[in-house]
């Protein structure tokens, strides 16, 4: 299995968040890496935060699924998904 997941991070110190949208065969070795500030993209992040996760049971579905979620279409379909926990965080 694959797994697509989108991390919120957040640097507090310097006032600015972003999507992280990546895909895996092993999730929590992956989140593993950021946490442990290997992942160049993530290291200047603070918090790091899993707040979506799909499974796929193809790679190469995957991988098309991660180019869709990286789009502004998909980046939006984030927000939407996750309104109530984005409301909640205000």
């Amino acid at each position: 299995m694959y797994y697509n997941y989108v991390l919120l991070c957040i640097d507090r110190q310097r006032k600015r968040q972003k999507f992280y949208i990546g895909t895996t065969s092993n999730l929590e070795q992956r989140l593993d890496q950021h946490k442990s500030k290997n992942v160049k993209t993530t290291k200047s992040f603070n918090i790091l935060k899993l707040i979506y996760c799909e499974i796929c049971l193809n790679k190469a579905d995957a991988i098309y699924r991660e180019e869709q979620l990286k789009t502004g279409f998909g980046r939006g379909y984030i927000k939407r998904r996750l309104k109530n926990y984005f409301k909640m965080r205000v």
